[in-house]
């Protein structure tokens, strides 16, 4: 399996998140428990609105495909979803998410 990093680009509707917030965090904490969502969260508040997964997939298909069901996705509160293999070299996190 690779690693891809997934990023989402949100749209304005900030109250939209707000209301699909604990069903979004219930389907990627889901998505970890399969180890699929090897790690995900939102970009600080100085940054543009939008978050990074690391996703566990075999292709960049399959990786955009295992979001699709996503809340924020299903609601259209992804203004534009990005995905780059990504490969975990050094660091703390490298040997985990090898």
């Amino acid at each position: 399996m690779a690693v891809y990093a997934v990023t989402y680009h949100y749209t304005d509707d900030s109250a939209g998140r707000d209301e699909h917030r604990s069903a979004h965090k219930e389907f990627l904490s889901e998505l970890g428990r399969r180890g699929i969502n090897m790690c995900s969260g939102p970009f600080g508040p100085q940054e543009a609105a939008g978050a990074l997964l690391l996703i566990s997939a075999t292709s960049r298909d399959e990786a955009v495909a295992c979001t699709e069901e996503d809340p924020f996705r299903r609601h259209g509160l992804v203004a534009e979803v990005t995905v780059r293999e990504w490969v975990p070299l050094l660091g703390r996190l490298a040997g985990e998410l090898a």
